[in-house]
């Protein structure tokens, strides 16, 4: 919205011509995100917990999760406004790839919204039904991988995505890309919601992908930099960059109040639009095998979930004492704030391989 009210005005006053720089709006929509957690927060918390919104801790779980019983959750809605209203202030709101990404996050928040309403309002202890909640991912990714085969954002957007560690190979999915696209954001939405466990954990670590990905998407865009490191370029796609401050910012911004002990918890709201936008950034900007790599603690906490699953209906025994992985760290005897700091670390290392990539090729 100021890009098109303000940009316009550079003809009369140099100063407006900042609005033309992407790095410029990107730096304000992750300050901008940071203000609306901050001075919304507290009056957010409060009126959670004056409707009884609250978390129902699951019973099975390590016992010392037991004392957060009551402790405001949903607080998803605060993620999603702090990302939609940035974006829609200093973004290009005629990019496809902006359009694309703010369906993706509203429809995954909106999905999550339903199944933490069922739990902290209806009572019900598992909310919506899984195969419900199922489906509703796999229609988005449905939606999504339609629009990108039939109607792709930009003219140089094609099936194919960028293989790390080789220069100018590329792996097309042809008639397959759709099906890839579902199982992309099904996969990476399920994978934040199993790792939004402990206080501050998933938050911080999607905080880390969003920086990471605000590179991959600005080099992505400019012709320059993407020749040099050969990878593809899709001239558009620099504008997600700021989408991706502002999903940094929020993300910053829900910590302050996440931090151990939170005050409240994302919930599905926010753990399902995270998750489903990072699926989204990675399709976008055709980096969905790095997501691998960047989300490297998301797919540890996944597979954890998986293997434990297989593997006791296999023998009847456990691989981990719980799963997912974070509760195995905790029943070894680490305290809830040394798995976080560690996983964090983890991300952190994840994030700087996968920008290594662009180089080790």
């Amino acid at each position: 919205m100021l890009y098109y009210l303000l940009y316009p005005l550079s003809k009369y006053i140099s100063g407006f011509n900042l609005f033309k720089y992407i790095t410029f709006r990107m730096a304000y929509a992750t300050v901008t995100a940071m203000l609306i957690s901050f001075i919304f927060g507290n009056l957010f918390i409060e009126m959670l917990r004056r409707n009884q919104v609250k978390e129902s801790i699951r019973r099975d779980g390590p016992r010392t999760h037991l004392a957060k019983e009551g402790t405001p959750t949903m607080g998803g809605l605060l993620i999603l406004i702090s990302i939609v209203i940035p974006t829609i202030f200093w973004a290009d709101l005629g990019n496809r790839y902006i359009q694309l990404m703010l369906l993706v996050t509203l429809w995954m928040g909106g999905l999550g919204f339903m199944d933490d309403y069922l739990k902290a309002k209806r009572h019900q202890r598992k909310g919506m039904v899984a195969r419900k909640k199922f489906v509703g991912q796999v229609l988005i990714g449905l939606i999504l991988g339609v629009l990108l085969y039939l109607y792709p954002p930009d003219p140089n957007f094609t099936t194919s995505t960028d293989l790390p560690f080789f220069k100018n190979y590329y792996l097309d999915f042809d008639f397959l890309y759709i099906p890839f696209v579902i199982l992309v954001i099904t996969g990476a939405s399920n994978a934040v919601n199993l790792t939004d466990g402990l206080d501050g954990l998933a938050i911080g670590l999607v905080g880390i992908c969003a920086l990471a990905f605000a590179m991959l998407c600005y080099v992505t865009g400019r012709v320059d930099f993407s020749g040099y490191l050969d990878i593809q370029y899709l001239p558009s796609a620099g504008e997600l960059a700021i989408y991706c401050g502002a999903m940094l910012g929020a993300c910053l911004g829900f910590l302050w109040f996440n931090a151990n002990p939170a005050r409240v918890f994302m919930g599905d709201t926010g753990a399902l639009a995270l998750g489903g936008a990072l699926g989204a950034l990675a399709l976008l900007v055709k980096k969905e095998v790095l997501l691998v790599i960047l989300g490297g603690i998301f797919v540890l906490e996944a597979a954890s979930v998986i293997i434990q699953v297989l593997y006791f209906k296999a023998t009847g025994k456990r691989v981990f004492k719980m799963a997912p992985l974070h509760h195995h760290f905790e029943l070894m005897g680490w305290k809830e704030q040394q798995v976080v700091v560690r996983f964090w670390i983890g991300g952190v290392i994840f994030a700087l391989l996968t920008l290594s990539t662009l180089k080790i090729r």
